[in-house]
Parts: structure tokens; C-alpha cells; sequence
């Protein structure tokens, strides 16, 4: 009887260690889950979007004309992909050594990464150029037909403000996703892609531009992601710095003395209308990067390094001078 009660506990006790380690594998998990999807939710959000907007404009293209359509497919399935990947492959290096530099306590180094992969990536993309500048000739020795090759040359000229995008944008995707900052990209990807949505209808359907405004709508929508960043950068090191009420004066200056006024004055007295407005306020935005890029390139940082140096021993030497042992 004794032996049948000592079996039971034990093989009570073999149930009770396999639920507590069924449940600790279940919160592991979980828990595990949520930090790949916080740090790749982003990422995810911002390559869909990139790509949205190329979609969105070749679904409001398909309603111009069916020699447009294919034309811009071609393109973008032929040229535009074969570009984009040797871009994003160079740019990959820009996340490795951000990353091991961000890791190792480099951060100065960081800020040299991006700049360096801005001049390769600039230089790789310029002799890029040609593919689109002779995509007629290019189509016709692929054997593709007359009407295709005439038409893929006035359009392929749209592309090469966007790979001239890429160039800026694809670094900085890098250099932000290696400080873990992945949410600032997912959120300035969707509402470029929202900003493309509304800017394509608008000139597409309200205006009547046809091809010449579904390409300039993707164009705007992507350098206002590249603005978006550009801000979120530079802004960040002046404020940084010390700086936040330069800052402030630049952006309200920016906007309401430089944007606003040329917004008014192209879209009610030039009669650009909603071009106008945009016009302005992305040249608002031009006007805070230039002049907030300025500002970190006058600063003197190894002036800052000291201040800085010399604010943490004035917090950290008393707190370890508390905490010295006391001798008799």
C-alpha cells in the first residue's frame, strides 16, 4: 500500500515539472516573440511601404494608358530592381558597421559610416545613371517592341531622382536601425506612403498630369521620407548638443517665415494651387536641413566632448567619494 502511495506523489511530482516547464517555454516564447517583432514590425513596415509606393503609382499609371503601364513594369521589374539590389547591398554594410561600432561604444564612428557610404553609394549610383538615360536603345537591343522602347525613354528619367533617393535614404534606414530606432523608420515610411497615396490622386485623377503626375507624386513622397530622416538626424545631434533653442528658432522659422509664405505665394498668386502648398513646405523642410546641417558642421565637438567630460565628473566623483570607505 505504502509502495502504491510513494508512485502516485511521484508521478504527481513528474506532471507538476512538466507543466512549470511547459509553461516557462511558453513565456520564453512569448516573451522572445515580442522582442523580434518590436525590433522587426518596423522594418517589415518599411519595405512594404518602399515598395507600396512603386504599386501605387503603377496602378494609377494602368489607368492612363495600357502602353504606359507596361512600359513603366518593364522598367521598374528590369532596371529599377537591378539597381536597388547593388544599392541595398552596398548600404548593408553601413547596418554592420554601425552595428559593431554602436556595440563597442564608437558612436563617433557612426556618424563617419553614413557619411562614407552616403559618397559610395552616390558615386555607385551615378554610374548607374546611363542605364536610364539610354533605356530606349537598351530595350530595343533586348528585342523588345518599338512602341515599349520609344516610350521607356521619357519615363526612365522619372527614375533617376529615385535612385538618387535611394542613396540618402537606404544609409540612414541603416544607421538608425542600428541603434535600434527601427519604429522611427517604419512610422516616417508610412506616412510617406499615405503622403504618396493622396499626392498621386491628386495629380493623377484632380489635375490630369497623367504619367508626368503619378511619377512627380512618387518622387516628392520619397524625398519627404529622405527630409523626414534627414531632420530626425540632424536634429537629434543639435539638440544634443545643447541646442534645443537654436533649434526651435529654426524650425519655426523654417516653416512659418520661408514655407508657408512661398506655399501662398506659388499656390494662390503662381495658381499652382496644391502643388504650390507642397512646393512650399517641402521647401521649408530643404531650408531646416541646410541650415541645421550648418549648425553640426560649425560645432566644435571636441569642445562638446569636454563639456560633456567635465558634467560627469561633476556628477559621478562626489557620488564615488560617498561611497569610499570610511578609515580610523
Amino acid at each position: 500500500m505504502d509502495n502504491i502511495l510513494e508512485e502516485r506523489f511521484l508521478a504527481h511530482k513528474e506532471e507538476d515539472e512538466t507543466t512549470t516547464t511547459t509553461n516557462d517555454l511558453k513565456r520564453r516564447l512569448w516573451n522572445e516573440s515580442k522582442i523580434l517583432w518590436r525590433i522587426s514590425f518596423p522594418s517589415i513596415l518599411s519595405r512594404v511601404t518602399s515598395f507600396g509606393m512603386i504599386v501605387v503609382t503603377q496602378s494609377f499609371i494602368g489607368h492612363i494608358s495600357e502602353v504606359q503601364l507596361a512600359t513603366y513594369a518593364l522598367i521598374q521589374s528590369i532596371l529599377v530592381r537591378f539597381i536597388y539590389g547593388i544599392l541595398i547591398g552596398m548600404s548593408s554594410a553601413t547596418e554592420t558597421l554601425c552595428g559593431q561600432a554602436f556595440g563597442a561604444g564608437h558612436h563617433h564612428m557612426m556618424g563617419v559610416y553614413l557619411q562614407r557610404s552616403w559618397i559610395v553609394d552616390g558615386i555607385t549610383a551615378t554610374m548607374l545613371v546611363p542605364f536610364f538615360i539610354f533605356a530606349t536603345p537598351i530595350f530595343r537591343i533586348l528585342g523588345q517592341e518599338e512602341e515599349l522602347a520609344a516610350a521607356a525613354g521619357s519615363i526612365s528619367i522619372w527614375f533617376i531622382p529615385m535612385i538618387y533617393n535611394f542613396v540618402l535614404s537606404m544609409p540612414i534606414s541603416m544607421f538608425l536601425q542600428a541603434q535600434l530606432k527601427n519604429l522611427i523608420v517604419g512610422w516616417l515610411s508610412t506616412a510617406a506612403f499615405v503622403f504618396h497615396v493622396l499626392l498621386s490622386w491628386i495629380f493623377v485623377n484632380k489635375f490630369e498630369w497623367g504619367v508626368t503626375g503619378a511619377m512627380a507624386a512618387m518622387n516628392i513622397s520619397g524625398w519627404a521620407m529622405v527630409m523626414g530622416q534627414l531632420v530626425y538626424v540632424i536634429g537629434g545631434i543639435a539638440t544634443g548638443a545643447g541646442l534645443q533653442s537654436m533649434v526651435a528658432y529654426v524650425n519655426l522659422g523654417s516653416y512659418y517665415a520661408i514655407g508657408i509664405p512661398i506655399g501662398i505665394l506659388l499656390g494662390y498668386v503662381a495658381n499652382l494651387q496644391v502643388k504650390g502648398l507642397w512646393i512650399g513646405l517641402l521647401s521649408g523642410v530643404a531650408v531646416q536641413s541646410l541650415i541645421l546641417a550648418f549648425l553640426v558642421w560649425k560645432t566644435d565637438w571636441d569642445e562638446q566632448v569636454r563639456k560633456a567630460s567635465e558634467r560627469l565628473n561633476r556628477w559621478l566623483v562626489p557620488e564615488e567619494d560617498n561611497q569610499s570607505p570610511v578609515h580610523a
